[in-house]
């Protein structure tokens, strides 16, 4: 099974996927062209730099392409009141004794670096569709654990600085 996706994110693939075959593609060919055109290739750094740039366009292609075709889409509404896709949710964690704000997205948009947590990751999966005042426990895939209990959920939907990460 393909990884989950929302109508959004399979529109941002697509516009993505556009935008390198229409824009990108005939830029760096263009490029590779007038490259090949100095002479000899041996030692012609332009060359060998537009014709990387030629495969990493071309595989991030085909890989946004994979992820349509093998993707399967869900819906991204919940309830005001549960942990859903695009909420933003403040959690406590009962073992730190902190509270953390993260927002929930599809695992193609997750970056935990910049607060974007996967509804497939083990957060993800213990937290979602619950309410404020739930406490989750959060199974890790090693067989630890911990809890965490939902303070605050914030309906705010998808912004349009959500990109669809690079693989």
């Amino acid at each position: 099974m393909g990884q989950e996706l929302t109508e959004s994110d399979v529109k941002k693939i697509q516009e993505e996927i556009d935008h390198r075959k229409l824009v990108l593609r005939p830029q760096i060919t263009k490029e590779i062209a007038e490259a090949a055109a100095q002479g000899d290739r041996s030692e012609n750094f332009e060359y060998y730099a537009a014709k990387k740039a030629n495969r990493e366009n071309n595989s991030r292609i085909a890989y946004l392409e994979r992820v349509l075709r093998f993707g399967k889409v869900i819906s991204d509404e919940s309830a005001d009141d549960e942990v859903g896709l695009n909420n933003t949710v403040t959690l406590y964690f009962e073992d730190d004794d902190e509270e953390e704000t993260y927002r929930f997205v599809t695992s193609i948009r997750g970056h935990s670096l910049e607060g974007l947590i996967s509804n497939e990751s083990p957060l993800g999966r213990a937290v979602m569709g619950h309410k404020v005042g739930d406490r989750c426990e959060v199974k890790m895939d090693n067989g630890a654990s911990y809890y965490v209990v939902i303070r605050k959920i914030e309906n705010t939907g998808e912004s349009e600085d959500d990109h669809i990460k690079a693989y």
